[in-house]
């Protein structure tokens, strides 16, 4: 006999004996189903392999428990840390999620907005891509009453709660860090200057220079795809235009080993002649030779922080309640790397 493809709630009553709406109702625990039946079910259910419909049941109840998050990328430590603590305090709450990742393309991004309004979810968690400047797939959402969330990657072009870190502050740590240690000539590494984190740290690493009676020089800025090969090309640009840097404060955990590679190829010091400082805390920042030091931004903390802004929204009327931006402190953890005085 060919197996059946979709086990449905009438192959339950057949086997239980009882009627659909019978099995319904046990399925999601109604009071007036006796414990006996509902175990019944329960047990003829799991026999069977049943499986809900959980777009049906979304329709049905107006909740289908799941929640959507979109990421650039989830191979990186931050942003699966993130998804953790989403998932942490979703799953306590009987939610599951769905993980998206942009990749930073604007047309997958939008297209993944798409999918999960229609597979029915209660609401859905972002951290912008790259290259996203246009938000009108945000506003559909929106505009449906879906609660939206954005986190690190975030925008003030849309009135949404947020959760982020303070970039400005920590970048003025990091570079105030590098200035204490006698470095006076400090390069910044960044990004596209579109993206409200890498502007805010490239204001905190220029008001530590000029706070410190360092003028800010222009030419030591040097914008890249905050990756490793971005480091590495960072890195020659500044020795090729001799422009006799002593120190990197980069955007980027990922950008700063590209450096750090790039200099002791050529057998710079780290960091008695060139030191180093990076961003994100991604776990391989302690196993470098020498250890490097960086900005740790709470990946977990930011991630709970997002969930929990989520269910208030869900438990609450949000119409008239002003958005909120919940700003996390972060750390910055010096090592080897930037260490120059004891």
């Amino acid at each position: 006999m060919r197996k059946k493809e979709k086990i449905t709630i009438h192959d339950i009553a057949l086997e239980v004996g009882v009627t659909a709406s019978t099995v319904s109702r046990a399925l999601n625990n109604h009071p007036r189903i006796s414990a006996t039946t509902k175990k019944m079910v329960l047990d003829a259910a799991k026999a069977i392999n049943y499986k809900p419909n959980r777009i049906a049941a979304a329709l049905r109840h107006g909740k289908s428990k799941l929640i959507g998050i979109i990421v650039p990328t989830i191979n990186r430590n931050f942003f699966s840390s993130i998804v953790r603590g989403i998932e942490e305090h979703a799953n306590a709450l009987d939610y599951k999620v769905m993980i998206s990742q942009s990749y930073d393309d604007y047309k997958k991004e939008v297209a993944t907005i798409e999918a999960l309004l229609d597979a029915r979810v209660d609401g859905i968690m972002v951290s912008l891509g790259k290259n996203t400047h246009n938000f009108d797939h945000f506003e559909s959402v929106l505009q449906k009453g879906i609660p939206l969330v954005f986190f690190d990657r975030t925008t003030d072009k849309l009135n949404v709660n947020q959760v982020i870190i303070n970039d400005y502050l920590s970048a003025y740590q990091a570079t105030s860090h590098l200035i204490e240690q006698g470095y006076r000539h400090i390069a910044h590494f960044t990004s596209h200057m579109k993206i409200r984190i890498y502007q805010e740290r490239l204001r905190g690493y220029e008001q530590a220079l000029l706070d410190n009676g360092i003028n800010f020089d222009p030419r030591l800025v040097v914008e890249s795809n905050m990756q490793l090969d971005g480091g590495q090309m960072s890195t020659h640009r500044l020795l090729d235009n001799n422009l006799g840097f002593d120190a990197i404060f980069s955007a980027s955990d990922y950008a700063i080993v590209g450096a750090l590679q790039e200099l002791k190829r050529i057998n710079v010091k780290i960091p008695q002649e060139v030191g180093l400082v990076g961003f994100s805390n991604e776990p391989f920042t302690a196993f470098t030779e020498p250890t490097l030091s960086t900005v740790d931004q709470k990946a977990i903390d930011m991630g709970q922080s997002a969930a929990a802004l989520f269910f208030e929204m869900v438990n609450a009327d949000q119409r008239n309640k002003p958005k909120v931006k919940k700003v996390l402190d972060a750390n910055l953890i010096v090592r080897a790397s930037s260490k120059r005085l004891q």
